[in-house]
């Protein structure tokens, strides 16, 4: 029941920062989605900050971390599906080269964010 509580309120928090990030990007948005990419980054290197971390922690938590920031945080804060629509929308309005190139830069840009954080999660081991 704990796990369910923490990534129901991850979850939220997650959500929320993700309508943020969404905000904050709004006027770029016909340009291209910077929103989605931003939020995508961020969550691949908190993920990847968090897997660093505990694969050299002892903390007993690490569960609830798991259920609170990579399950319930970074699944409310990141998005595929909108990731997906926003690239199938530029393809149907026939800008291709901006399709391909948000599923370059995502791809890109997100493994370089999850290695980036998994290799500071094992630099910055605190508890």
């Amino acid at each position: 029941m704990k796990n369910i509580l923490l990534i129901f309120i991850g979850g939220g928090l997650g959500s929320l920062a993700r309508y943020g990030v969404a905000r904050t990007f709004i006027s770029w948005s016909s340009i291209f989605p910077f929103g989605t990419l931003t939020a995508n980054i961020l969550a691949c290197l908190i993920l990847g900050l968090l897997s660093g971390w505990a694969t050299l922690s002892n903390s007993t938590s690490i569960p609830d971390y798991r259920a609170f920031i990579a399950v319930g945080f970074c699944g409310g804060f990141s998005t595929f599906s909108t990731f997906s629509n926003e690239t199938i929308q530029l393809f149907i309005s026939d800008r291709w080269i901006e399709a391909f190139l948000n599923v370059f830069v995502s791809l890109l840009l997100c493994f370089v964010a999850t290695f980036a954080g998994l290799w500071l999660g094992r630099q910055l081991i605190v508890f």
